[in-house]
């Protein structure tokens, strides 16, 4: 081997091919990494995939590209800037509202409110291109656009809401588009086409609408048609339809040029100072004058009831004269100044040219079958810019084709900002030019009817109206089609995201990829558009999906800059936060302004949507804005309730669970965590932790195994908190790590619950008893409530229902009224909501226990607790044979186990022995002598001076006084007394609880001595003895009830 001379070293992680193909690290330089190898690749190996990365079009596979498949070279797209972003959003921004409706909105806002109203709109629509040029440019985006962007940047909810809202914008668009097809078709080109004809006065718009619902039918079938046979001919056509909209502009601006010095013939009748409509004659006079003879126009017979001069005219007929003006005066004219103002109208108004001289006439003359120009709609300034502002969108078509883009990050910026800054100043200046130009009366007209029927924008081109009515046509047309094709691909992609799991179906297509099932959903929705039929009614509908969209691109943009995250590196430098906030809030000013319930409708839409994707969607991690800015949030709330308890009044159990986990890793005691969601009903910190035994380092795999374990229970037990694990040398170490440690800042626990030891007798456990009364020490150390939930495998799911019983609280001591305050609690689950309350108390020898009850339901009574009060009076007596023999077993155990170094079995033997001995004294002397007979073997087995010298014999090395002094010993008499506390306050707990379904109890605190820990684990036992449902409460100290509010 040339070089070095050192060998090329063998690795494990380095397969043959990796050899092969040279990427085999040389000699030892990297010796030290090698073993890192297979997870954290090299560099120069990075790089090298990184290089090789080609951005190609995601998604769907065309026709072409399924053929170029079977070719092994890949073609990668250079489509540039101009084409491949500022061409596709100036014809999507450009279309039917210019053409149709523009002129309209002018006429009746005024220059100055529209210039207001689309100034507003475009301003909406830049800012918003800014704020998603900095997402756009903040890493690859393939193709999926807008959807893309704010689903990666706000998270899957928020993603597939705005997505599917962005979704039915477009289709709804397409729908717009096919009306302003059919408009442009049956009004202005082909008028003869229509199918339903008017058969009475008035009824023009209804049989408009019914046409309009047939054309569009057909249409979106034929359209539907295209798209599925072949998208590849739809976007070779797209640059015709471009051209068609460049050409119909450039005619317009051409033909206000020529009326500053050649302005076009379009002259306007008027009777008085109303527009009369030009289908219905031909002359615009009362008499016209042929071979010197006077004779009645086509007009007059449509006023008087005859061609006669002394026929019956129309008041207003009568009274004005006919006067003609010209449509459109030219640039020079100086009838700016009357468009500058406003003119809105009622429905079925009729247009009146303002400062025009005329006489009313009486009011009673009806004037619905003559023929005046009328207003189709009620026209307020809210209305006009629901409709003008689909005019504006269509800026998302270059971030729609990312994927295509030579450099996406450099294009979609500048082409996109050049587009919208293009669009906004023909805009502007159309306004202006129209306003300057044409009469008053026809920009008001909004079909043309006073010029002949033709297109109002049309009458000012040049060199032919019919440049724009045929340029319009295909270029809306082209749009529809355009919506077609885009909107199904993007429900296919929120599909294939899997976020939305009801549309999964739409996700699927033909073999090269083409979206049917979405195409089909599409023209369908489409439909619904097209039955609406109205144009001026489906735009508004378009506006609030749009501005939901933008509105959360502004919202992504301005969450992501505040967040300063990591991330968040944008190539496109031009942006602030406060831009995509005012972007934001001008998006949602916009919503309302348009139409409020509109607006309320679609939030109401994008809602469910978002709640259903958070309740049912697959979990999508993609690292967004919304779980950083939780996280700021958490950090912010965290760092404020650092700054001191909390107040009484907001007190409530924040728990730590401590789970005992079996050698499979699995909760021993699932009840726990039921018992936990029905106290916490979700509200407030729960932390459920374990301890394993061992090392870390040892134990990786079964800390993670047991913390998957224990999520999942969490999870079928509806406890919604934390899972925290600890692996320590010892059981007792652990446990107390995590009542130290568990937590964050103010977020800590302040009450600990766990489950009694059952098996603390048994002698292999000997040491669960001394971490019970540990735990019991540690926590009033840290000045934390303690829960010990006893016979916890007793308690119910959180399935099942108590119809009826009690809780019983005894309340012995008070610790802070923990005791008042859990029962009341668990009553707001569905488990206990049907038990009732009751609480006890013990009154001794020298209390008024009448006066007791009183004070205690006035007590419960300001505390707003719904309660039974009873005083139990437990009255000084003798201590019982029973106690001081209970009390000697329970010592001479404790001092046997201490003393004799007894083998495994043996000791359970004794332990055995000891516990049959207590059974056995508490029951009857019938049961005595029945168990002796039953048992005759274990009856001998007790502690004789024979089974002593054996002993004595068989463990020669014991200290042979010890056992004398176990059977010469007398009962420690404080022992005695706490005994004869537990066994007389368990009699009265039995007769007055046996059957409630939940017992609470004062739990006493461990002897100071410790000495006495075992004994103190037997008081506790005697004390819950023939009890089902017990939780011992040990309350911290401070008070978590008040009667105040």
């Amino acid at each position: 081997m040339k070089g070095d001379g050192i060998a090329k070293e063998s690795s494990p992680f380095i397969n043959i091919a990796e050899m092969d193909r040279g990427n085999m690290y040389e000699g030892k330089n990297m010796a030290l990494f090698e073993e890192e190898m297979d997870s954290n690749p090299m560099v120069s190996s990075l790089l090298n995939k990184l290089a090789n990365y080609t951005n190609l079009t995601q998604g769907v596979v065309e026709h072409e590209a399924d053929e170029d498949s079977k070719r092994k070279e890949v073609k990668v797209p250079r489509m540039g800037t101009f084409i491949g972003v500022y061409l596709p959003c100036l014809q999507n921004i450009l279309g039917v509202i210019l053409f149709l409706r523009l002129t309209w909105i002018v006429g009746t806002a005024g220059v100055l409110e529209s210039f207001i109203i689309v100034f507003m709109c475009c301003a909406c629509t830049m800012l918003t291109a800014i704020s998603m040029s900095a997402i756009a440019t903040n890493g690859v985006v393939p193709a999926g656009g807008s959807y893309y962007m704010i689903s990666r940047s706000l998270g899957p909810e928020f993603g597939g809401a705005v997505g599917l809202c962005f979704y039915l914008g477009t289709t709804f668009a397409g729908a717009m588009y096919i009306l302003g097809t059919i408009e442009i078709l049956l009004t202005y080109i082909s008028p003869s086409a229509a199918i339903f004809k008017a058969e009475e006065v008035g009824e023009e718009t209804k049989a408009m609408l019914n046409n309009m619902r047939v054309y569009g039918t057909c249409i979106i079938l034929l359209m539907a048609i295209v798209v599925f046979v072949g998208v590849k001919y739809v976007n070779k056509l797209a640059l015709v339809f471009l051209a068609c909209v460049i050409l119909s502009i450039i005619a317009i601006y051409a033909g206000v040029i020529k009326t500053a010095f050649d302005p076009p013939d379009f002259p306007i009748c008027l009777l008085g100072n109303r527009t009369l409509s030009k289908r219905s004659f031909d002359v615009c006079a009362k008499f016209t004058e042929s071979n010197n003879e006077t004779k009645t126009t086509t007009l007059w017979r449509l006023f008087c009831d005859s061609s006669l001069f002394n026929a019956t005219c129309d008041d207003y007929f009568s009274l004005n004269n006919v006067t003609e003006i010209q449509g459109i005066p030219g640039i020079m004219s100086g009838v700016l100044t009357d468009n500058l103002w406003s003119a809105y109208s009622e429905k079925g108004s009729i247009l009146e040219k303002k400062n025009q001289a005329s006489v009313a006439g009486s009011e009673e003359t009806k004037i619905g079958g003559l023929p005046y120009v009328f207003t189709d709609i009620m026209t307020y300034f809210t209305m006009l810019v629901g409709i003008y502002f689909p005019s504006v969108t269509g800026i998302m078509a270059g971030s729609n084709r990312s994927g295509d883009l030579k450099d996406a990050q450099k294009s979609i910026p500048t082409g996109t900002i050049l587009a919208i800054s293009t669009t906004s100043l023909i805009y502007l200046s159309c306004i202006v030019l129209f306003g300057a130009c044409i009469e008053g009366v026809v920009l008001r007209d909004k079909f043309g009817e006073a010029v002949n029927g033709n297109l109002v924008v049309a009458t000012l081109a040049w060199p032919s109206p019919w440049v724009i009515v045929i340029g319009s046509f295909f270029s809306t047309c082209g749009a529809g089609l355009q919506s077609l094709t885009g909107a199904p691909r993007l429900l296919q992609a929120i599909a294939r995201d899997g976020i939305v799991p009801f549309i999964q179906v739409f996700g699927h297509g033909k073999a090269n990829g083409e979206p049917t099932w979405a195409l089909l959903l599409t023209a369908g929705i489409c439909e619904i558009g097209i039955l609406i039929a109205s144009l001026d009614s489906v735009a508004p509908i378009l506006s609030m999906f749009f501005l939901m969209c933008y509105m959360f691109v502004n919202l992504a943009c301005a969450v992501q800059t505040l967040l300063r995250t990591p991330n968040w590196r944008p190539r496109f430098k031009y942006y602030h936060w406060t831009l995509s906030f005012l972007g934001m809030s001008l998006c949602l000013a916009l919503m309302f302004i348009c139409s409020w319930y509109y607006a309320l409708i679609a939030m109401l839409i994008a809602g469910c949507i978002y709640k259903y994707i958070e309740y049912r969607g697959a979990e999508k991690e993609w690292g967004d804005g919304i779980r950083g800015l939780s996280l700021n949030a958490a950090r912010y709330a965290l760092l404020r309730v650092e700054d001191g308890p909390p107040h009484t009044k907001n007190w409530r159990p924040q728990l730590l669970v401590l789970l005992n986990l079996d050698n499979e890793q699995l909760v021993k005691h699932p009840r726990l965590l039921s018992f936990t969601s029905q106290l916490k009903a979700g509200k407030g910190l729960t932390i459920v932790g374990s301890v394993l035994q061992g090392v870390y380092l040892d134990k990786c795999t079964e800390t993670q195994k047991a913390e998957e374990n224990v999520k999942a229970l969490m999870g079928v037990e509806k406890t919604k908190g934390f899972c925290q694990i600890v692996v320590s040398p010892n059981f007792r170490d652990g446990i107390s790590y995590l009542i130290q440690s568990a937590g964050l800042g103010g977020m800590k626990h302040n009450t600990v619950l766990m489950a009694w030891p059952q098996s603390w007798k048994q002698t292999e456990n000997r040491f669960s008893w001394k971490n019970f009364v540990d735990t019991v020490r540690e926590t009033t150390a840290a000045q934390q409530a303690l829960l010990v939930a006893k016979n916890i495998d007793l308690f119910p799911t959180n399935q099942e229902r108590f119809t009826e019983g009690n809780i019983d609280v005894w309340w012995i001591v008070h610790d802070g009224g923990m005791l008042m305050l859990l029962p009341f609690l668990l009553r707001q689950h569905k488990v206990w909501r049907k038990c009732k309350m009751r609480i006890f108390t013990v009154a001794q020898m020298d209390d008024n226990s009448i006066q007791m009850k009183k004070d205690l339901q006035m007590f419960l009574y300001h505390l707003r607790l719904n309660a039974e009060v009873e005083v139990v009076e437990m009255f000084e007596n003798d201590i019982s044979a029973f106690t001081y023999e209970k009390t000697l077993m329970m010592e001479q155990r404790s001092q046997m186990l201490k003393q004799m170094q007894l083998s495994k079995n043996e000791r359970e033997r004794e332990a055995q022995l000891i516990h049959d001995r207590n059974t056995a004294s508490h029951s009857t002397p019938a049961v005595k002598s029945s168990v002796a007979a039953a048992m005759p073997e274990k009856v001998q087995m007790t502690w004789t001076k024979e089974k002593f010298v054996a002993e004595k014999h068989k463990n020669k090395d014991l200290n042979v006084s010890g056992f004398k002094d176990i059977f010469n010993m007398k009962p420690n008499q404080t022992n005695v007394r706490r005994m004869h506390t537990a066994v007389k306050l368990n009699g009265v707990v039995l007769d007055k609880s046996q059957h409630a379904q939940l017992v609470l109890l004062n739990m006493p605190g461990p002897p100071k001595n410790r000495k006495g820990d075992e004994n103190y684990m037997e008081f506790l036992e005697v004390l819950t003895e023939g009890l089902d449902r017990v939780l011992l409460v040990r309350g911290s100290g401070r008070e978590v009830i008040t009667i105040y509010s």
